[in-house]
């Protein structure tokens, strides 16, 4: 059996917490505490150099870092993931996005703002990962308008590895509503077989 150690209330946790279910991946799962510093213990800094979560380690003792890599390597032979080379390529492109141009604004106001006293030095970036998360938003938005998923007409790991944030993202103070194309595209991942909410706190 694969073990998978992370934080739970980690979107990039959840995108492979959500992908095992919806694939009936069985899996050991270790919670790693990132905020007592259990990622930095030279017990999890042998399973990744860098003492990030998540991490999958397969039975043979092999370890992969970096979610949408763990994502593409759990998806690999599944509907998640188009076994066509356009299609593989589309999913890529906004898992790419995600990692580059979403997670770094939304993700990041989120911790902020969720785990950091409210006189904290980060808090002055705040502004400007709005203003970029916004244009994340506006560029799915726009997306949406043309096509049903990420990957193109059918739900792929690029549609998972977009959740996870996206679905807190009120959390990180950006409304929504102002988005309406994407609030209808949750909805629709939420009603996905296998489905499953995110173990916030």
């Amino acid at each position: 059996m694969i073990t998978l150690y992370g934080l739970s209330a980690s979107g990039n946790c959840y995108k492979l917490q959500l992908a095992c279910a919806q694939l009936g991946i069985e899996h050991a799962w270790e919670e790693i505490d990132v905020t007592r510093g259990e990622n930095l213990s030279p017990e999890f800094l042998a399973l990744n150099d860098r003492g990030k979560v998540p991490v999958l380690r397969l039975e043979d003792g092999r370890t992969l870092s970096e979610s949408n890599a763990i994502l593409n390597y759990l998806a690999q032979g599944t509907r998640l993931l188009p076994d066509d080379h356009w299609g593989r390529a589309k999913t890529l492109q906004w898992m790419f996005f995600e990692q580059y141009s979403h997670e770094p604004c939304i993700a990041v106001s989120r911790f902020i703002r969720k785990y950091l006293p409210a006189q904290h030095p980060r808090r002055a970036s705040l502004e400007a990962l709005q203003a970029s998360g916004n244009e994340a938003l506006a560029a799915m938005e726009r997306h949406l308008a043309r096509l049903p998923w990420f990957g193109g007409e059918t739900y792929t790991i690029a549609d998972i590895a977009l959740f996870a944030y996206t679905h807190v993202a009120d959390e990180a103070g950006f409304d929504l509503g102002a988005y309406p194309r994407v609030e209808h595209w949750l909805k629709r991942v939420m009603q996905q077989p296998g489905f499953v909410p995110m173990r916030n706190d």
